[in-house]
């Protein structure tokens, strides 16, 4: 939301450069990297709603700031610390999923949970772009504010635990106070997790150095968070090239105001929606096929034929959108590139977020923050550099080189999951080798 909105930040404080500027909206994304590895870890100690709620306050809290904030620094500083606390979800939401549903139930549960901040980029924009145009860039961050009070409140009196570990410690503990420690013999009785050493000091010995391990020594994070980067660097890509300080597709090559120009937003909304609400009804009955054909014994891997036509329609759409755009065509053809893009988008993060989920499903909030690290850097690095590249070599051109780099990066990376997958989780000290239920 707070992209279309940057001309108005720039005109209040007198900001002329644009990385300064860029860095207003994109900072935000920064953290997103960097808190995941504090609010995964913390969920597998403290438990998931814990985490979530405290961090949903803290976000509240400086958010509500960005919208009081008297220079550009202040308000990078806000952005940056509000994008701590927001971005516990990426991590911990992962790790709810992962908790409340089985495995062949949970492919269905993970595509719905990952449209809400896929299509954040699409309605966030078209929001903020009205809230600009009619307002101030202040009510961008208040607006966001109230909603998110609303969030705190139904969280506080509906969100439920779910982390396994933490609800049987609070169960064998209810236990042995309803017990006669001298007379039961049940006096001892302990859960299969409480010999881990579950305290404070685990956070710092062992959960918190959990996510950077995953980066450091697991194939699976490593190339999935590589090729998941590049996606969330070209989703925020578009915030940079469309709706910020550089003259846009709709804006400057097609001539239409901010409002106008934000709602081709909703193309890419179509392609996410889309795609997003036909793999949810396939990815579950694929999974099960495949179980059966196994002889009842699932993989993580069964979670990957999604990817498959997904690394092809991303490029394509690509292509198209660039394309058409640096031709002057009607503007319906770009819309249907970045439709095709969404679509692709979609079917890559779907299939990598239940893939991870799948193959560390204890541990599913710190292999996620691990993930999120280099999508969250993309995400942040790509508007700093974007408009740049559109700058130098135009539309068509741009977004081929962001073709070229999908079908590198993306293409090899379900084959290679698909036949070495269960090899390279046989040899990880946190991955599951066997799924089966």
């Amino acid at each position: 939301m707070a992209a279309p909105a940057t001309s108005q930040v720039a005109s209040t404080f007198g900001i002329h450069n644009d990385v300064i500027l860029a860095l207003t909206t994109s900072i935000f994304v920064l953290a997103y990297g960097i808190g995941p590895f504090f609010a995964g870890p913390m969920s597998e100690i403290y438990g998931r709603s814990r985490v979530l709620l405290l961090a949903n306050l803290w976000f509240l809290g400086w958010n509500l700031g960005c919208g009081f904030a008297r220079t550009e620094y202040e308000l990078i500083a806000f952005r940056f610390l509000a994008g701590l606390g927001g971005s516990a979800p990426s991590s911990v939401g992962g790790g709810v999923l992962g908790d409340c549903w089985r495995t062949e139930e949970r492919g269905q549960a993970i595509v719905l949970y990952s449209l809400a901040p896929l299509l954040g980029p699409v309605v966030g924009p078209i929001a903020g772009a009205w809230i600009a145009e009619r307002s101030t860039w202040r009510w961008v961050y208040w607006s966001t504010s109230i909603m998110n009070a609303v969030v705190q409140i139904l969280g506080f009196f509906l969100l439920q635990e779910t982390y396994a570990p933490l609800l049987l410690e609070r169960k064998a503990e209810r236990i042995r106070r309803s017990m006669d420690a001298k007379k039961s013999p049940y006096r001892e009785i302990r859960t299969v997790f409480e010999g881990q050493h579950r305290s404070w000091r685990s956070i710092m010995g062992k959960a918190l150095i959990r996510p950077f391990a995953l980066f450091f020594r697991e194939p699976i994070v490593q190339l999935l968070g590589v090729y998941m980067a590049f996606l969330y660097g070209i989703l925020y890509r578009n915030l940079s090239v469309f709706l910020t300080t550089m003259p846009s597709i709709f804006q400057g090559v097609y001539r239409q105001p901010v409002g106008i120009a934000g709602l081709h937003y909703i193309a890419l909304g179509i392609g996410l929606t889309t795609a997003s609400q036909l793999n949810a009804r396939a990815m579950d009955k694929i999974y099960i096929h495949l179980k059966s054909k196994k002889g009842g014994v699932g993989k993580p891997e069964f979670r990957l034929p999604a990817m498959f036509p997904g690394t092809l329609i991303l490029p394509i759409g690509c292509l198209i959108a660039g394309w058409t755009a640096q031709v002057h065509t009607h503007w319906i053809f770009p819309d249907i590139g970045i439709a095709l893009v969404g679509s692709g988008i979609v079917l890559n993060f779907h299939s990598i977020n239940t893939y991870i989920v799948d193959c560390f499903t204890l541990h599913a909030a710190s292999a996620m923050a691990s993930v999120s690290l280099l999508r969250s850097l993309a995400g942040f690095a790509f508007p700093l550099f974007a408009p740049a590249m559109y700058k130098t070599f135009g539309f068509g051109k741009g977004d081929t080189i962001l073709a070229v780099a999908a079908i590198v990066i993306g293409c090899p990376a379900p084959w290679i999951f698909w036949h070495y997958g269960e090899r390279i989780r046989k040899n990880s000290p946190y991955a599951r080798s066997l799924l089966s239920s």
